[in-house]
């Protein structure tokens, strides 16, 4: 990153330099043209006046061009139209050049000089004393007091730039390290803090999500070793005891559940998208789920919701299942519409949950102490919440109902 602040520095550097050097060489060889030969213009009708008309006599010409060049103490010459020398004072000047209308500088073999336009078609060719000539020197030295000035000017601009650059580079280089805490201060409002933010938003969800996994492999495994040690000792008995066989079954298929469930639970916390999404008739999916069981009934209307039908089937069924293994029936469950929300409501008549336990009903492997039991892997309520947030609602606990879970989902038009 060292690299890049001396890059952009340098950069602005060596701009300034070069525009030193171009408005030196406009100056030096352009300075007869535009505003210069303008005034130029304005400085012959100003020895217009002070000299003898063109027609005049030599000697009167001469005796002016004397009188002029003592008070400037400058080397003059006069020219005629067609370039011939009328008048002179100093040391010997060259004729101007016969190709332009305006006044500029010219070289000379003793140095540079000027050359003035009159208005009759004359021209006044001086050199002035070098305490009155431009100094090129002067003038480098002035634009190279301007370069230096913004030069030191630029550098906290670009090293600030730089810095938060660095300090993002090192917070990349932490978060690539394993320190999945890392983050970096948003400092103003340009690109380089909408980088850090957007930086330290990815860093935020990354966290969240190897943590979210580090829980889930923690607790699937613990999860998965009692229906494994069912299975095992099923197996052991099945030969003495053939009535085992359909408990082994019922192990089998619980494990199978658990499974599916760990799985989707990853595929959804993988993906912020949705596989498909299709129109789906909220209330048919309920009276399907609910058909499963003898105490479950439906008060439904049709209600259309865009999604994904097996994802929020598999919502509805676990919302019933959790209602029948944990709560007492009957079991009812409503389907309505308000405004553009869809209502689906799943209520049974168990006791309701206390208050301390509410927060984490919708956590990955929780279970009610002294409650639940061993029934229920601890994942239905936790893919309830994540199926209806990739659908754009949510789930909530309505303690005021009974036990009552209410899901929100954008209706369709």
């Amino acid at each position: 990153m060292r690299r890049l602040y001396l890059q952009v520095y340098l950069t602005i550097v060596a701009s300034l330099v070069l525009v030193v050097l171009t408005a030196g060489l406009l100056w030096h060889f352009f300075a007869g043209f535009g505003p210069f030969g303008q005034q130029f213009e304005v400085a012959g009708e100003v020895i217009a006046e002070l000299v003898p008309a063109a027609n005049a006599p030599a000697a009167a010409q001469q005796q002016a061009i004397d009188r002029l060049a003592e008070r400037l103490g400058a080397d003059l010459a006069l020219f005629s139209r067609t370039n011939e020398p009328l008048a002179a004072a100093g040391r010997p000047l060259p004729a101007p050049s016969r190709d332009g209308r305006t006044g500029g500088w010219m070289r000379t073999p003793v140095g540079p000089a000027v050359s003035i336009p009159l208005p009759d078609g004359r021209r006044l060719v001086a050199r002035l004393p070098p305490r009155q000539r431009p100094s090129a020197l002067m003038l480098a030295a002035f634009l190279g007091a301007i370069a230096l000035v913004v030069a030191i000017g630029a550098r906290p601009v670009v090293r600030r730039l730089t810095g938060r650059l660095e300090r993002l580079q090192r917070g990349v280089e932490s978060l690539g390290a394993g320190d999945l805490t890392a983050r970096v201060k948003v400092e103003g409002r340009d690109e380089v803090a909408r980088l850090a933010r957007s930086f330290n938003q990815a860093a935020a969800r990354i966290e969240s999500l190897v943590n979210a996994h580090k829980m889930l492999l923690a607790n699937a495994s613990h999860e998965l070793r009692t229906p494994l040690a069912r299975i095992r000792l099923g197996l052991e008995l099945v030969a003495t005891h053939p009535e085992r066989k359909v408990e082994l079954e019922r192990d089998i298929a619980e494990l199978d559940q658990l499974v599916d469930e760990i799985l989707l639970v990853s595929r959804l916390d993988a993906t912020e998208q949705l596989d498909v999404r299709e129109d789906v008739d909220l209330a048919a999916l309920a009276a399907e789920e609910c058909a499963r069981y003898d105490d479950c009934s439906v008060e439904a209307k049709p209600v259309m919701v865009r999604g994904d039908p097996m994802l929020l089937r598999r919502m509805i069924r676990n919302l019933v299942e959790n209602a029948h293994l944990h709560g007492k029936p009957p079991i009812e469950v409503t389907v309505a519409r308000q405004d553009d929300r869809a209502l689906l409501n799943v209520l049974d008549h168990g006791p309701v949950i206390v208050e301390d336990a509410r927060e984490r009903l919708f956590s990955a492997f929780y279970r009610i102490p002294g409650r639940s039991g061993t029934k229920g892997s601890g994942l239905g309520l936790a893919l309830v919440r994540q199926i209806a947030r990739r659908h754009g609602g949510d789930v909530a606990y309505d303690p005021d109902r009974g036990s009552s879970f209410t899901v929100t989902l954008p209706a369709s038009a």
